[in-house]
């Protein structure tokens, strides 16, 4: 090798370590900012350590719903270049001064005491970006979006009046200790109930109404606005509380999940009910139908997705369809009516993706199912399985190796296409760190990956990467995923 090749490989090579500890240095902050990592002490200078970065980028990355791997990749550095809302997406952490201003979780932290609430720009806050008129008509619509599904009402007020909810376009350094960050990066930001409800938008951005270009007003104000009541940021992506802004949207209307979330904190819009008209010698049945039972009880007899997508989950005789916002309209629904043959009260029930197929189990046997019709020559004897008991309480897809695995009472199976149960199997349950020693309901892997144990009216989501229990215990109540 010549000189100055070499000295061309010593230069490129400095310059991608320089570039990697920027990299880092930048994920780094990006994490403490938002609130998946604290900073490094003021008193000790105490540096982060290797777990703790990893077990902060597998949340962050969590949170996002890419790919779990607990490293800075391509993948995380592009969603951590995203634009987005700057409030933090963890609580309870010290970033910047946000953090002087800090709420709880938006489905246990504050909101309005009064149900009529008044909002002020003054005309020195405005943007240049637009006109008035297109300004006033965005943060109007903003707010009537959260006023159709609350009993909550809007109503704006000329300065010096005091409004509940002050909102201004603001430069970097705006006084609130939490200053932007120019073009791009955080396009917004707004505190909760507890903390004032004001919203400021950075006048870095070119703000724009009914196009693609720039970024969308309406969109933004409505999601910080969701913050001025109380509202956190959602794993959901596809809800407008997703702490990511994802480009102009001409339809856009809020997610069922921003719905579930603002209305769980202040109730349903108020509709004015009719007065029934007595009927003589007519008493009302308070349970028309007692064998179908508690939706939200949150005991389940199995749980699964299917080819499409969907998932449902088994009680007794009856199945609903869920999604993030919980019981889709229209169920329960009898099993027998869709799945023809099945019996009710099941054991288990799991999605194989290897062959797209469904299975479902009870006693001493299984049926396997095409979409919704009984494959010839089932159901058949458990026995088939090579060493899996009968009577089993859930099988699941892990999906931090890809292998079937088996759960009753307190022990697991771990079963091998093709040859049974492994050797070593059954293992005491007590193994998955967190889970229920003495045994689940059910389990299932969801779309995004995630492995959830189900107990009564419990549930415990398993952190791959961690190899620990990101939520435990939680409620099922009538949303679960």
């Amino acid at each position: 090798m010549n000189t100055c090749t070499f000295l061309a490989v010593l230069v490129s090579a400095a310059f991608d370590c320089v570039l990697a500890d920027m990299t880092m240095q930048g994920g780094m902050n990006y994490l403490m900012n938002f609130g998946y990592m604290d900073p490094p002490s003021m008193q000790t200078g105490q540096l982060q350590s290797e777990d703790a970065m990893r077990e902060a980028i597998s949340m962050f990355q969590e949170f996002a719903n890419i790919t779990v791997t607990g490293k800075l990749d391509n993948e995380t550095m592009a969603m951590m270049a995203m634009p987005r809302c700057g409030v933090p997406d963890m609580m309870g952490t010290h970033s910047r001064g946000m953090a002087r201003r800090r709420r709880r979780y938006a489905l246990q932290g504050s909101t309005w005491p009064k149900r009529d609430l008044t909002w002020s720009l003054a005309d020195a806050d405005y943007t240049p970006d637009l006109g008035k008129g297109d300004v006033d008509e965005a943060i109007t619509r903003a707010f009537q979006l959260w006023q159709d599904q609350t009993p909550l009402t809007f109503t704006r007020v000329s300065p010096p009046t005091q409004a509940d909810i002050f909102i201004k376009f603001a430069p970097i350094e705006h006084g609130d200790g939490a200053p932007f960050d120019g073009p791009g990066g955080t396009l917004a930001h707004a505190f909760f109930p507890q903390f004032g409800g004001d919203a400021h938008f950075d006048e870095s951005e070119q703000w724009t109404v009914k196009t693609a270009s720039g970024t969308n007003l309406l969109q933004v104000a409505a999601h910080e606005f969701g913050h001025s009541l109380g509202l956190s940021h959602s794993e959901i992506s596809d809800a407008l509380m997703a702490p990511f802004y994802r480009g102009y949207e001409p339809d856009f209307v809020l997610h069922s999940d921003d719905i579930a979330g603002i209305q769980m904190l202040y109730g349903m819009p108020d509709m004015e009910r009719p007065t029934p008209r007595p009927d003589a010698g007519m008493t009302p049945n308070p349970n028309p139908n007692p064998d179908v039972p508690d939706t939200c009880s949150g005991e389940l007899d199995a749980i699964t997705i299917t080819e499409d997508g969907k998932t449902y989950a088994f009680r007794g005789n009856y199945f609903w369809e869920l999604n993030s916002a919980g019981m889709v309209a229209g169920y329960p629904k009898l099993i027998s009516d869709v799945w023809g043959d099945l019996p009710g009260d099941l054991d288990a029930a799991m999605y194989y993706r290897a062959n797209k197929k469904l299975y479902f189990y009870k006693g001493d046997q299984y049926w396997r199912y095409t979409n919704t019709q009984l494959d010839t020559g089932y159901p058949r004897p458990m026995s088939q399985w090579g060493g899996v008991p009968s009577d089993i309480d859930s099988a699941y897809i892990w999906s931090g190796n890809g292998r079937l695995y088996f759960t009753k009472d307190d022990q697991y199976y771990r079963y091998r296409a093709g040859t049974g149960v492994d050797r070593g199997y059954p293992r005491d349950l007590s193994v998955w760190n967190g889970v229920p020693a003495d045994g689940v309901d059910t389990v299932m892997q969801w779309l995004n990956g995630r492995t959830y144990f189900f107990k009564g009216s419990q549930y415990w989501r398993y952190h791959i990467t961690l190899d620990i229990f990101r939520t435990t215990g939680q409620p099922v109540h009538c949303v679960i995923i």
